[in-house]
């Protein structure tokens, strides 16, 4: 027996809030992260045959405790050091609390700070919380970083063992250290949006938990710092994004393009939020290339069909953005919209310079050639390289849809 698809997403959204209340109760991130995983390999085992306990987040947290206890107490036998050890550590602290000992508290703020530990490079704090924070899986994180994925694990690994070296607490940081490490939850916010928005590998197109999880992560933020404009843009740019998620899926699952969307669909309330949010932080501060995102989306919400957006708008805000923050790929974005406002021909110009780069095996970077081929007319290349994309999609609505694309260009 297995567990069913509630199960995994509810083990998937409780996961973190425990993680969280561990590492605020022993202040030991790669203990607790490990006993969580423990208490979830343990679920998996006796839910199918007992059924989903009542209270499974009391469940999870008992057992991951319980877990926890257990790597100290072996640990400082192991070492000899038992006596040490427990006599710096409250008798109650060892004690695994019952399930509704204290109330339910939301630690998930918390812990994304504490994952992005300034003593972690970028890419660690980055790879770590969407571990820690998103319940993503290695071989998901790999897929956004676009790196194998015993790179990332290595990465995972290490990133823990630095955290503990460097003693990182359970609190938030100082003044000081609050920019760059909110720059960083940022990037991990917008990751974790986008592996929800359109997943990286499986056998759907999106992941609701994490795109939810990312959109109410990202209130939380903007409720702190109300000031913050990036903090503003990246909430807008979820909105304005996830505002299309009803029309982007067909009724088998399959992926709809922007163009062919039934936007009579689209959340007219998420876009009005959205872009308020966007036009107030443009307005009182400094554009970054969230609040550019942000009104990319929102020039694309606002226009009735694709052929009355307002392409050199959205030509102008990209070359903005690639001022700003240049990226491959927004670059692969960018050359879309050159092909639609000064002709396929352009945009295949400017893909030429992102081909050799890290996205060289990327689907994408074939599925934007393939739609530059086509409006140019060259179906049988359009139709290679649509079927190219589709070998090295890892989704399996996305290669679907880029194998419709390469059967009607054939």
């Amino acid at each position: 027996m297995s567990l069913d698809a509630a199960a995994v997403d509810l083990l998937r959204r409780l996961a973190p809030q425990v993680l969280g209340a561990l590492v605020r109760r022993y202040g030991d991130f790669t203990r607790a992260e490990d006993a969580v995983q423990e208490a979830l390999v343990a679920a998996v085992e006796a839910w199918p045959r007992e059924g989903v306990p009542e209270h499974p987040a009391g469940w999870l947290h008992t057992v991951a405790t319980r877990r926890y206890v257990d790597q100290v107490r072996a640990e400082t036998a192991r070492t000899r050091r038992e006596r040490t050890v427990l006599d710096a550590t409250p008798r109650d602290a060892l004690v695994a609390p019952p399930p509704d000992a204290e109330p339910p508290r939301d630690d998930l703020l918390e812990l994304l700070l504490l994952c992005c530990h300034p003593a972690l490079p970028a890419p660690a704090q980055l790879a770590l919380t969407l571990r820690a924070v998103g319940g993503l899986t290695t071989a998901e994180i790999a897929a956004a970083f676009l790196v194998p994925e015993k790179t990332m694990g290595q990465r995972i690994s290490r990133a823990k063992q630095r955290l503990r070296e460097a003693g990182a607490r359970f609190a938030l940081p100082p003044a000081a250290e609050q920019g760059p490490r909110l720059a960083v939850v940022r990037q991990v916010l917008y990751l974790m949006f986008n592996e929800g928005y359109s997943a990286s590998s499986g056998p759907e197109l999106v992941r609701a938990d994490l795109t939810w999880q990312a959109l109410r992560l990202t209130r939380r933020l903007c409720e702190r710092l109300p000031d913050d404009g990036e903090t503003a843009g990246l909430l807008a740019l979820m909105l304005l994004t996830e505002a299309r998620a009803a029309a982007r899926v067909g009724p088998d699952g399959e992926l709809v393009p922007l163009a062919e969307q039934d936007r009579g669909r689209w959340d007219r309330a998420s876009i009005i939020e959205g872009c308020a949010l966007v036009a107030h932080s443009l307005a009182t501060s400094p554009p970054g290339p969230y609040q550019v995102q942000a009104a990319i989306a929102a020039v694309h919400a606002e226009a009735p069909t694709t052929e009355a957006t307002d392409w050199p708008q959205v030509l102008a805000l990209y070359e903005l953005l690639d001022r700003l923050a240049p990226n491959p790929v927004a670059t692969l974005s960018r050359a879309v919209v050159v092909g639609m406002v000064h002709g396929p021909a352009a945009g295949l110009a400017l893909l030429a310079e992102v081909e050799s780069g890290i996205l060289a095996g990327h689907h994408r970077l074939h599925a934007v050639r393939a739609h530059l081929l086509e409006l140019a007319d060259d179906r049988a290349a359009a139709a290679a390289a649509w079927r190219q994309a589709a070998s090295l999609a890892g989704s399996a609505p996305e290669r679907r849809h880029l194998l419709r694309r390469a059967a009607d260009c054939e």
